[in-house]
């Protein structure tokens, strides 16, 4: 008897430590599963944040953005309309109307390229050219100016020929996706970069030599804003049309390959006192800055900006295109500076 109720009380607490056993590796399977639901909750929690975070950075650099543009867009259409007004009071004038307080000056004595012009005369005969003020000579002086110390500013925040290309090339970017921009075959396109050089040294020559503006004949700037004025030209008009209507295609096709006050300015990309700078040690090469650059110039390619074709319209600059802070930037950089980086 006793030997039975003694091989039960083995046989219970064999029972007992299989159960405690069973018990712990249940406890253990429990913990370990609590532990694997609140790493996998701590991730999600990091992911969430990391995610807003990148929402809120995309935010932040779509402000930023939308504030450039429309800084940007702003003086555009200020430029625009103050040129036009002053056009059309210009055009009134002759015929005894006026707007009030807005000047009534030929766009002869605005135009940049005029002063250019002119000024060649000048030293070379010493006399202006006809229909040309001194005060084109001013406006020139102070854009290039301007040229000296931020570049080709001009072009991208005051021209209005360039702004109007630009607005039509929105509808391009809208109809032809990311095909606008990139319909000229690139070694075509590399030739005819050079061809408002061209356009600047004949005109200059032969507007000096004749000493009338043999450039009128064919400017579309100047028929912009007299095309329903016997001063248009008819050869003006049509220059006119081919570039608006090439906007739709070729982003700023007047700017890249037939603009000569727009060759001139170009230079001062060379020697400028501020220029675009990438810093190669932050940028991830994303290729950004160069997809957002209306020139189709290499800009994650290259150290310091100093192609001749930038119009530092700023859209490959960082919190612009570029994600990553301080990695695209207007830095004031040497000539020399620029060279040895290039």
């Amino acid at each position: 008897m006793k030997k039975k109720e003694s091989a039960k009380a083995k046989e219970e607490a064999i029972i007992n430590e299989m159960v405690k056993t069973e018990g712990s590796v249940i406890t253990k399977e429990v913990a370990k599963a609590k532990e694997e639901v609140i790493i996998n909750e701590a991730v999600k929690t990091e992911e969430v944040v990391k995610t807003k975070e990148s929402v809120n950075t995309n935010e932040k650099i779509e402000k930023k953005v939308k504030k450039h543009s429309k800084l940007r867009l702003v003086s555009q259409i200020l430029f625009f309309l103050l040129i036009g007004l002053i056009a059309t009071n210009h055009y009134l004038s002759e015929t005894g109307r006026n707007l009030p307080l807005i000047g009534a000056i030929s766009l002869h004595g605005m135009c940049p390229y005029g002063g250019v012009e002119t000024s060649v005369a000048f030293f070379k005969y010493d006399m202006f050219i006809q229909k040309i003020h001194a005060s084109s000579v001013v406006i020139m002086v102070l854009i290039l100016g301007l040229g000296v110390l931020f570049g080709p500013v001009v072009c991208s925040f005051m021209c209005p020929l360039g702004s109007i290309q630009e607005w039509i090339g929105k509808i391009g970017k809208k109809i032809f996706k990311k095909k606008y921009n990139h319909f000229m075959p690139i070694k075509l396109d590399k030739i005819l970069r050079y061809l408002r050089y061209a356009v600047l040294i004949y005109t200059v020559y032969l507007t000096t030599n004749s000493l009338r503006l043999v450039f009128l004949e064919v400017d579309p700037y100047y028929a912009l804003f007299n095309f329903w004025s016997d001063e248009a030209t008819i050869g003006g008009i049509i220059v006119l049309v081919i570039v608006l209507l090439s906007s739709l295609f070729i982003e700023r096709a007047w700017c890249k390959y037939a603009c000569p006050f727009g060759a001139l300015i170009g230079l001062t990309n060379k020697f400028s006192v501020f220029k675009i700078r990438r810093n190669a040690s932050s940028c991830i090469s994303c290729g950004l800055c160069s997809h957002a650059c209306p020139m189709n110039i290499e800009v994650e390619s290259k150290t310091v900006i100093t192609d001749h074709q930038c119009i530092r319209c700023l859209e490959c600059a960082t919190d612009v295109s570029c994600p990553v802070s301080n990695t695209a930037d207007m830095k004031i950089t040497s000539y020399k500076e620029a060279k040895d980086e290039n």
